[in-house]
């Protein structure tokens, strides 16, 4: 066994199958496959080849798969996961792949980068929001830090209907609501799929409803369950339409300083 394949064995378990130097991968048994490869390979053609000059951020980076192949694109990327063991195995590839230089790895929730100043070209949200219990609210929070892209991945009810018309209802009018096109989310109150951290299971049409609400266009789909979005100028965030402050309140923002400014700007 070689220096590499032992320290692999030391920083054991791996759920990202890296590709290192000498064609020697990290988990090369995984149950999934090769993953997440077979998932890149969906999502390559479909963001730019050249991303010199963005600024990424992959949100629950796991070992960094996504952030190295971001990085050798030209990106300038942060990685963020709340697992110190990831982030470890992620410290360690980057070295091992000489792209040190290019990423930056960081134990973060998502909810702490409201209170960052950071803008990011394009941000990596894929396999996290049925992971989190206000997933709403760390939507919001990525929206308001993204400038451009969204490459967005989550569980999800199965179908691909979308209801056209879901405006404006009379309180007793409710029965749309039970149609497959409506966008929901499914709850999960105990496990999915062993894991007591899978809260939510939206379904297609909720997927592309928070989206847009969040102020993204829909630009395409290059995969189960997997969407790439664009910030749209002709299509506000609720956070700019509707009540911002309960998302400063969310985020420990001062919202009653926020209203008070608004008013005197009237």
């Amino acid at each position: 066994m070689s220096t590499l394949e032992k320290e692999i064995e030391e920083l054991k378990p791996w759920f990202h199958n890296l590709h290192l130097p000498q064609g020697i991968q990290t988990a090369p048994d995984h149950w999934l496959g090769n993953f997440p490869e077979f998932k890149w390979k969906e999502i390559a053609d479909h963001i730019p080849q050249d991303l010199s000059g963005w600024r990424v951020l992959d949100v629950g980076c796991n070992a960094g798969f996504y952030s190295f192949e971001l990085a050798k694109r030209g990106a300038d990327v942060l990685g963020i996961d709340v697992d110190t063991h990831y982030l470890k195995q992620a410290e360690w590839a980057a070295e091992k792949l000489g792209l040190q230089d290019k990423v930056e790895f960081k134990q973060m929730q998502v909810y702490d980068l409201a209170r960052e100043d950071e803008q990011f070209d394009l941000i990596w949200f894929m396999g996290v929001l049925y992971h989190l219990r206000y997933p709403m609210l760390a939507l919001d929070i990525l929206a308001e830090k993204n400038k451009d892209m969204m490459v967005f991945q989550t569980l999800s009810m199965p179908g691909d209907t979308s209801e056209e018309n879901t405006y404006d209802r009379q309180i007793n009018d409710r029965q749309d609501l039970l149609k497959d096109g409506w966008p929901k989310m499914a709850f999960i109150e105990h496990k999915f799929a062993g894991d007591p951290t899978n809260w939510w299971l939206p379904n297609h049409a909720g997927i592309e409803a928070m989206l847009r609400s969040c102020g993204y266009t829909i630009e395409s789909r290059p995969g189960h369950e997997i969407y790439v979005a664009r910030k749209d100028e002709q299509n506000q965030s609720s956070l700019h339409t509707w009540n911002r402050s309960e998302y400063q309140s969310a985020t420990q923002q001062d919202w009653q300083a926020a209203v008070e400014a608004k008013i005197k700007n009237k």
